[in-house]
């Protein structure tokens, strides 16, 4: 008697205590155009074999571990979408069903699922990487009096002034034309020869004592750089013609 006393009180603590959000079935929303492929029952029972976790389709996504639908990482198409997995819940299973969905092997279960013969689903379309627009900040006006001042005793930093730079050095037209002007100007004082001359406010080291400046230091703020980038970028670019090809003989 006491013996069975002491069972029924084991299995009443053991029904009271929670279950690990881990243990339980995953519970899985889609719309009810995908669940009528038929893909589910053809993927959930692979996953179950392989994994021993079960998986059960909900009617409510509030409810849900995982969602497939509009938001989250493209899984797959077909059926007139592009289907997302999101995972707006928490447990070691769902997070297992989900890494299964996205491997290698789960991706290959969902594209061989062909009811009729042919497979209904497609990898999801390639996204094309989005290039960020430079916009840079800055008096153009200003840049002008600067590049006046300080770069155009080498450089034609206009059409203006086309023949008062070296004639070793390119004109501002002609660095425009580069793809990658931007880093050029932005970090001129670190390309030789400027930096044995050039001194940029707060960003600059002084110049070593033994190795003066040969030439009337060229002095620049880092707002004055901003403003000669700006009126750089709005230069037209000169045209160097197309790119020397080589040819063999």
């Amino acid at each position: 008697m006491k013996l069975r006393r002491s069972i029924t009180a084991i299995a009443f603590c053991l029904a009271a205590m929670p279950v690990r959000a881990g243990d339980g079935p995953v519970r899985l929303y889609a719309p009810p155009v995908l669940v009528e492929t038929g893909v589910f029952q053809y993927v959930l029972p692979r996953f179950s074999l392989k994994t021993q976790v079960r998986v059960e389709l909900v009617e409510d996504p509030g409810a849900a571990q995982v969602v497939l639908g509009d938001d989250g990482r493209a899984l797959f198409r077909g059926a007139g979408a592009t289907w997302r997995l999101a995972r707006p819940g928490g447990g070691e299973n769902a997070e297992r069903f989900a890494d299964w969905l996205r491997s290698e092997i789960g991706q290959r279960t969902l594209l061989a699922y062909a009811p009729e013969g042919t497979p209904l689903f497609d990898p999801p379309p390639e996204t094309e990487e989005e290039v960020a627009e430079v916009v840079i900040d800055g008096d153009a006006v200003l840049g002008l009096e600067v590049s006046r001042r300080a770069c155009a005793r080498c450089h034609a930093v206009e059409d203006a002034g086309r023949k008062k730079g070296i004639g070793s050095t390119p004109s501002f037209s002609v660095l425009r034309a580069f793809a990658d002007w931007e880093e050029r100007f932005g970090a001129f004082y670190v390309l030789n020869p400027h930096p044995a001359f050039t001194r940029i406010a707060e960003v600059t080291a002084p110049f070593p004592i033994d190795r003066p400046s040969p030439i009337a230091p060229v002095d620049m703020t880092i707002e004055e750089l901003e403003a000669v980038m700006a009126y750089v970028a709005r230069l037209r670019p000169a045209d160097l013609g197309a790119p020397i090809r080589a040819q063999e003989f």
